[in-house]
């Protein structure tokens, strides 16, 4: 089956171009003109990804993204014609996985969707779960869910990828490079506060289980220790 990605952006044309680059490349189109639309479609269609604009009418792309995101983990890549990288970092923060600068190159845009859909469905190993804390924390890779004691941990797609990858090599001190190579892919054109900012995000959910789990190792990058 298809998988099915929203777009949502306020300017026609840019919504026309993203949709039939996405046709020809075998996926299934929706769009919306604003967040209102946006929100709709979310519930209705109920997407594999949304490409989502943060300057939308009736509803910003950051309001659209913090409702999605207490509903659901779906990828989500937004779209900013700002260019200052507080306003990046703060998109990622309010729970993107990834985020593309107008103007953008739709081979650029699609190559980002391939990368995150590619992670979201990578193969995971046949142990149920992998736990810690005494058994308190439990992480369940198939179903890419954190759950402490009865609770679920909500994690984006690339912040689950990027802790479930610092699991599997626990103990080991993890450089930004290895980071964005492994889980975010070759072809990611970020910067290293990129995954300061997942890391840091990661670090205030898993906060509940009152353990620093994370370690940082100053000028070499980041290193799971929980036991």
């Amino acid at each position: 089956m298809n998988k099915k990605i929203l777009i949502v952006d306020d300017e026609y044309k840019i919504r026309k171009v993203i949709e039939a680059y996405l046709k020809r490349s075998g996926f299934e189109t929706f769009t919306a003109e604003d967040g209102k639309k946006a929100l709709e479609y979310f519930k209705e269609k109920d997407p594999d990804l949304i490409v989502l604009d943060l300057m939308l009418p009736k509803i910003s792309g950051e309001e659209v993204c913090q409702k999605i995101r207490q509903r659901s983990d779906v990828p989500i890549i937004m779209l900013t014609a700002k260019g200052q990288e507080e306003e990046k970092i703060e998109g990622l923060n309010i729970g993107a996985d990834d985020y593309v600068v107008k103007p953008f190159s739709p081979r650029e845009l699609l190559a980002r969707i391939q990368a995150i859909l590619r992670r979201s469905d990578y193969e995971t190993p046949k142990a149920e779960f992998i736990s810690y804390l005494d058994g308190e924390l439990k992480i369940f890779p198939k179903e890419m869910q954190v759950i402490f004691r009865d609770d679920i941990i909500d994690f984006t797609t690339t912040e689950f990828n990027i802790l479930y990858y610092m699991v599997r090599n626990s103990k080991q001190v993890l450089s930004r490079e290895q980071l964005v190579d492994k889980v975010l892919g070759l072809e990611f054109k970020g910067f290293d506060r990129t995954i300061d900012a997942h890391i840091k995000n990661i670090r205030r959910k898993l906060s509940i289980t009152d353990q620093k789990l994370i370690e940082t190792v100053y000028g070499v990058g980041y290193k799971f220790v929980g036991e």
